[in-house]
């Protein structure tokens, strides 16, 4: 194995400053788990508390700033960016073990991310002015920001996802707490340093390290106004429903998706089948919009389970800082072991399996592909369940209302791809599927940066994130403006009191 540099030695930001060093936790390489990248502190209840109570304080001058200024921040990040974009995408690489070239496609995501904002922000549009049923009233709808902003993050994004929540919070006026994935922290750590490098005021950005007692925590805290989520839906639903009892409390979360692509009769085949591949198996199938349904027109279902499993087949799943491989590891021993108990369940539920996936031996956690035909409505849990690796069924349909019904038949509705030559065809699924983000001869993988991004049932609240969080992170009050020297009112109410005229 190659030299990499020194531990990350990583501290909790809390007001400007950071906090006294403690290595409570480590953070693995895991495609070399004899590695580690840094260790961390697990921040206590008061850290988390005074993280809270810094953003509360930096609150009211930060959203008097002009936002054009709280923009101008935002630009001299961008610069910082793509001065490390490599050295970001390198360290990502290792500590999250996704391969080199999506971690410097994610790095190039969180800087879109960042010149988004700033361009939208330089813009200065804040509200919209509506007409009144009075000549004399002006009418306008503006946006204010919460207040403090709870962002709690992904490991398999740890860049790109933070800035999704960070970005529109900040510009809007907010001031947030970031409370990233325990399986990332030296990402995170590396981000909140370019923050305060660009000149962002103490208290704007906080950082706390730790596990799911300091997420608890960060939740519990009735001076948290919102929580942008991404993660697993027990987690989002744990957050919803400690937040139902704070009053002045928002939640915006996704929460994972059993995704499908839609292969139809009219497919052109070769897309189909790299569409499937790039669905199911970027990432090792650790996106929350990977595809582990391939819901294929029966006329194909023999050629493609054949194309398919061959690509599959060929696919290099190694070393995540050599650009030559397709993916990397799983996160950790215990994902594989997740993905291990699904692929055996599989087989126990009647699958035509025609890859045998499992775990490669070695110091990391690589696994290959798993591939099987499965049919429809035999009470399958792997068509239903969220498995986040590298597994993947391909479901044989008849007719396009069957697919649609196939499709919907899960809990969750993140993402779906379609991949037809017909308008028609293309339209039918748009309207009847349920999804949050869909795509024509497309994969189910793809976000960016100015769409929202969520999903609905158990993959999201109806409060998307990336260009769509502002909704979340703001909320909207009526000025109406009377230019007349007397009073007028709406609907035809009179202003007379005491029964003298109007």
């Amino acid at each position: 194995m190659s030299q990499h540099p020194l531990p990350v030695a990583g501290r909790s930001y809390v007001g400007g400053e950071w906090l006294a060093r403690r290595d409570d936790f480590e953070s693995r390489n895991p495609a070399h788990l004899d590695e580690v990248v840094g260790t961390f502190p697990l921040a206590s209840d008061a850290e988390v508390s005074a993280a809270v109570d810094a953003a509360r304080a930096a609150f009211p001058v930060w959203r008097r700033t002009s936002g054009i200024l709280r923009a101008e921040a935002f630009d001299r990040l961008a610069q910082l960016i793509k001065r490390d974009t490599d050295a970001l995408a390198y360290l990502m690489a290792r500590e999250c073990g996704k391969n080199i070239t999506e971690c410097r496609a994610e790095v190039v995501e969180g800087l879109h991310m960042v010149q988004y904002v700033f361009g939208t922000g330089r813009a200065g549009v804040y509200g919209e002015v509506v007409a009144s049923e009075i000549a004399e009233k002006d009418a306008f709808v503006r946006r204010k920001p919460w207040g403090v902003v709870a962002v709690v993050t992904p490991w398999n994004f740890p860049f790109a996802v933070p800035l999704w929540m960070l970005g529109p919070s900040l510009l809007e006026g907010n001031t947030c707490v970031f409370k990233p994935s325990e399986e990332t922290p030296a990402v995170a750590q590396k981000l909140v340093e370019l923050f305060a490098e660009a000149g962002f005021p103490a208290g704007t950005v906080n950082l706390i390290h730790g596990r799911g007692q300091a997420g608890e925590a960060l939740v519990r805290n009735p001076g948290v106004n919102v929580v942008c989520f991404t993660g697993s839906y027990a987690v989002g639903e744990r957050i919803q429903q400690i937040s139902a009892t704070i009053p002045n409390r928002i939640v915006a979360a996704e929460m994972g998706g059993k995704n499908a692509v839609i292969v139809c009769q009219d497919a052109r085949f070769d897309l189909a089948v790299n569409a499937g591949i790039l669905s199911a198996f970027k990432t090792t199938g650790q996106r929350c919009v990977s595809a582990s349904r391939l819901i294929v027109h029966e006329s194909l279902v023999a050629k493609y389970a054949e194309a398919f499993a061959d690509t599959a087949r060929r696919l290099r799943f190694g070393e995540p800082l050599d650009p030559t491989n397709f993916a990397g590891p799983l996160i950790n021993a215990k994902a594989v072991e997740k993905v291990l108990h699904y692929n055996e369940r599989t087989r126990g539920e009647g699958a035509d399996v025609r890859l045998m996936g499992g775990a490669v031996g070695g110091t990391g956690c690589f696994m290959e592909p798993f591939v099987y035909v499965q049919q429809p409505n035999v009470g399958a849990t792997t068509l239903r369940e969220e498995v986040f690796g590298p597994h993947v069924a391909i479901v044989p349909f008849t007719t396009d209302e069957e697919a649609a019904a196939i499709y919907n038949d899960t809990e969750y509705g993140l993402s779906m791809a379609v991949i037809t030559e017909s308008y028609r065809r293309m339209r039918f699924f748009r309207d009847e599927c349920e999804y949050g983000m869909g795509y024509v001869n497309l994969p189910s993988i793809g976000a960016e940066v100015h769409l929202p991004f969520g999903g609905v049932k158990k993959s999201g609240n109806g409060h998307p994130s990336a260009a769509a969080l502002v909704d979340a992170v703001t909320h909207k009050t009526a000025w109406t403006v009377n230019h007349g020297t007397d009073i007028k009112m709406a609907q035809g109410l009179t202003a007379a009191i005491d029964g003298g005229p109007a």
